[in-house]
Parts: C-alpha cells; structure tokens; sequence
C-alpha cells in the first residue's frame, strides 16, 4: 500500500479551509496551556504505567509537563457544547480531536480564552469499503520464489548454524545477519512493540499469529479511526507488516522478532487522507508511551493529502514542523524506540520524492527499500537535501520482501511498508540483547554497523545493518562502561579488591603510546611485568 505508507502530510493549524468539495466535520482544538490539571508532575503514577516511568527511569529521563494529561476544566467546557463530540486527544501538543457540523458550535469554542485554535482538519468519513487502490501495496504469490534457508544456511566455516527454521523469510533476516542474535536466544522476548497502521484483518484466525496470540503476546487493540475495541475487520496492511515481525511458523514463515509482545493499533483511514490521521496515530503514540511500550513500528507516512492545502512540502517536512513528526519526537524523548518507513515516492520527479511524515523525524529511525540483494528500490523515499541529516538512517528488504497472507502463507510484497517492520523486529532482538542502553544508543548501534556508515547518501542512508556487529559494538560498549564504573575518577585502578587467584588493573590512557605495568608485593620485590 504505497499511499498507506507513503503518505506524507503536514497540518498547520494557521489556515482555516472552507472547500465546498469537503463538509468539514472534523477539527483540532488547541488549548494556550494547562492550567487547572488535576494531575502533578510529582505524581506521574496517575498517569504513566509503572513500565512507562521505568523506561523514564532507566534512561534518565525526567516527567515533563507535556506528560500531563490536558485541563479537565478545558476538556469539560468543550465537552458541554451542543452537538460536539470529543473522539480523542494528544496532551502532548495540547488539543483535541472533536466532531461538529455545527458553525455556532466552533464559534462558541474559539471564543474561549483559553483556546488557541479550532481548525477543521478532515470532513465526514467515507464508508469503511472505501479503500482506493492507489493507496494499497499490493502482494503477489511468491509461486518458485519461495525459497526455504534449505540445507545451505551455513556460516563462514561451513558449520550450520541456524536455530530457527524461517523458511521463505531466511533471505530478509540473513542481510542483516539477523540469525546471530536469534541464535543467541534473542528473539524480541520482553519487548513490547506498538504497531501503529491501517487495519489488522484477520490477525485473531491468522495461523502465522497463533504463537503470539496463544501466548497472550497481543496486549491490546484500539481503532482510533472509528473509536472501538477491534482492529479485526480493517484493512489487511498492518496484519501484513505484523506478520513480518511476529509470524512463527517453522519452515513456512518467521519473523523478525517472533518472541516479541504487541499492542495493535489502527490509526490510518485507507479510504482518504486527511491530518485526521496524524492525530489519530499521535493519540495511539501517547497510549502506547502511558501503558510502557519500547517500541513503536509505524508504516505510514504523510505528505500528500486529498486537500492539496494541507500537503506537508518540501521545506516542511524538515523533521521539526508537522504535528506527526513533532510527536515522533516527543515520543523519542520519552525513551521509546521509533522505526518508521521511509516512503514509495523514490520514483517521483519532484520533490514529494524525499521522505514523508514522520520519517522526516530527527529521533527516528527511518528506514528504505532495497532487494534482498542489496540494491535500492527505486519507489524508496530518497533523504533530504540538507547538510548533516542522513535520511533514511539504514534501509531492509522491501522489494520482495514475504509476509503472510490471511491465511498465513507467504506471500511477496514490495514497499517501505515491509522494510520496516523487518529493521523492527531485528532492533527489538537487539535491545533484548542489550536492555541497559537508551533507544538513541541502539540506533546508533544499529548505524554504525551498516556497510555505508563512513559515507552515507540519500538513498541508502547508513546502508544494511549487520546485527552480528552492532551486537559486538555494544558488547565491547558494555565492557567499556563496566570499567569505567570500577575506574571512577582514577586513572588506575587494580581489581577486585582485595583479591584471591586473579588481580586485573584498568588503565584509562592519559596519553597516547605504550603503558608498562609492575607489581611489586609488599616488600617492594617486583614479581610481574606487562
């Protein structure tokens, strides 16, 4: 679906749109602050998740006033107009989500003092079957392309040693040398992943989620499109970017990350494109940050609207303007781990060609399309042209890339949709891996292990990741940081002391060259030398 996953918007709540073409019944309501909350930032229990405050936590980040929830007062003297729905908000950018087809009902709500804005931002929804063509990636029987791992997944010794077996999905992990990690035991078990797309068809049948259902690993629903508790009955797209990630069945299809947990949310509305959608993903986002996800995994992106007058151009998209991307970032900020894909527009020849929103955001890791050879895709979003920002940051399969179908076979699909949430899964093994590390020091790991990180371009970005190194640059990182600790402020220091069979000394360089270290014992006699 490349209009689901490319599609790229930006929202700005300056301009007020009367188009007899669209009945506006959908508006954002911005709020000048939040006075007379009823929650405290000494208080964040109230509401944070306990999992949400110890990512805080964990990674030494502090509870700030975009964390507390809007002004009840506020919320309550929208909520009394007549004819006014709330459907839902974001409090960190302070506003709401409302329905009305009433003109008063706008005008009594800007005439608050303490309301900033009310724009409209999408008009009555179409029916749920909808769904435009354009905006579907499609899939394809794999038919002779289906090829197992077989008998040649072999390492550089000529040593089996591949743990599970993927089936057709052994070419899109094996880039990455993703086996490494899943042979290690790290599969994504203890990471919550929040999936943030368009409908979830079939994922309570689909036998390439029985795993994962059976072990109560799906956490949670909600479709913020229509406002209830079932994504079943959506569009197939997010079950199929699910599948690259969770799918487990044994020389058929598996995943990236086929031991981690889930919450499923639709945000996207597959039959328009409005920056409703943006406030639906970014209220989904806030959810997924209070109930203490790790991650979110997002195939949408937005930048070409049915309005032309809300399209996100070039200059916006600059990972600082649209209301997406500021969350995407905000979301970062509350320690949350963000992959997103790039875009399908890599063809186009203007600049609607480089990377939508979200993917524009700087705390993101967005990812592109290659084979699984290794050569780009050309629909992927190329990075901007702008000095010092490398978009995307690496790229995956996503041309040819296999998913489950509804009935949980493989089946092939092209987009940056299904790049991503195949990086997705291979970053939540790699932070199971390495759990003491903060979400902006995986993606750095996850970069500097990718085969252009010395020169990086606007299409590849860093290039494929190579999850056998970004797990060893953690580790030696690990080892360093364990040093350090012991070291202090000292610049040697013997350890453990005192000492039994074994006595090391870690030496912190004061310049550069070789160190010659003696020890002496008690009567001054020397007894070894390095």
């Amino acid at each position: 679906m490349q209009r689901i996953f490319t599609l790229t918007f930006l929202f700005c709540f300056s301009a007020t749109f009367a188009s007899a073409q669209f009945g506006y019944t959908r508006y954002i309501v911005q709020f000048t602050d939040k006075k007379g909350t009823e929650f405290s930032l000494a208080a964040p229990s109230a509401y944070l998740s306990q999992k949400a405050i110890e990512r805080r936590t964990k990674q030494k980040l502090i509870v700030d006033s975009t964390d507390l929830p809007l002004s009840k007062i506020y919320v309550d003297s929208i909520r009394a107009i007549p004819n006014v729905t709330i459907l839902n908000q974001s409090k960190w950018l302070n506003q709401l989500l409302i329905r009305t087809a009433d003109p008063s009902a706008i005008a009594k709500i800007n005439s608050f003092p303490f309301v900033k804005s009310a724009a409209q931002i999408a008009p009555v929804p179409k029916p749920t079957d909808e769904i435009i063509s354009s905006k579907i990636e499609p899939v394809y029987d794999l038919g002779n392309e289906i090829l197992s791992q077989v008998d040649g997944a072999q390492n550089a010794s000529g040593i089996k040693d591949i743990q599970l077996d993927y089936g057709s999905t052994y070419n899109q992990i094996h880039i990455h040398e993703g086996e490494y990690l899943h042979n290690l035991g790290f599969t994504g078990k203890g990471i919550t992943i929040a999936i943030l797309d368009a409908g979830f068809q079939s994922y309570l049948t689909n036998p390439a989620f029985d795993s994962v259902r059976l072990q109560g690993r799906i956490l949670g629903v909600w479709d913020y499109v229509s406002n209830h508790a079932s994504v079943n009955e959506d569009h197939p797209h997010g079950s199929q970017c699910f599948s690259i990630i969770a799918s487990n069945r044994p020389g058929i299809i598996v995943g990236s990350a086929p031991g981690a947990s889930f919450w499923l949310f639709r945000t996207e509305d597959a039959a328009t494109e409005f920056p409703v959608e943006e406030q639906n993903w970014i209220a989904a986002a806030e959810f997924a940050d209070s109930a203490g996800v790790d991650m979110i995994s997002t195939s949408l992106g937005y930048s070409i609207f049915d309005n032309s007058a809300f399209n996100h151009t070039y200059p916006q998209r600059d990972g600082n303007t649209s209301m997406i991307t500021r969350a995407a970032d905000l979301a970062a900020r509350k320690g949350i781990l963000l992959t997103v894909s790039a875009g399908n527009d890599g063809g186009r020849a203007d600049d609607y060609k480089f990377v939508s929103s979200p993917a524009d955001a700087d705390s993101v890791l967005t990812v592109g399309a290659v084979t699984n050879t290794g050569l780009i895709a050309n629909f992927s979003s190329w990075g901007p042209n702008s000095a010092g920002k490398v978009k995307p940051n690496v790229v995956s399969v996503g041309q040819g890339t296999v998913l489950a179908n509804n009935s949980g076979n493989p089946v092939g699909g092209n987009g940056t949709s299904f790049s991503n949430p195949n990086m997705a899964g291979l970053v939540a093994c790699l932070w199971q891996a390495f759990p003491e590390f903060t979400n902006m020091e995986i993606i750095d790991a996850v970069e500097k292990s990718s085969d252009k990180y010395n020169l990086p371009d606007g299409r590849y970005g860093h290039g494929i990741p190579n999850f056998r190194k970004a797990y060893d640059i953690l580790s030696i990182e690990r080892e360093l940081r364990k040093y350090s600790a012991i070291l202090g402020n000292d610049w040697i220091k013997p350890f453990p002391t005192p000492y039994q069979n074994n006595l090391g000394v870690i030496i912190k360089g004061q310049v550069d060259g070789l160190a010659k270290i003696q020890l002496l014992d008690a009567s001054g006699r020397l007894f070894e030398t390095q």
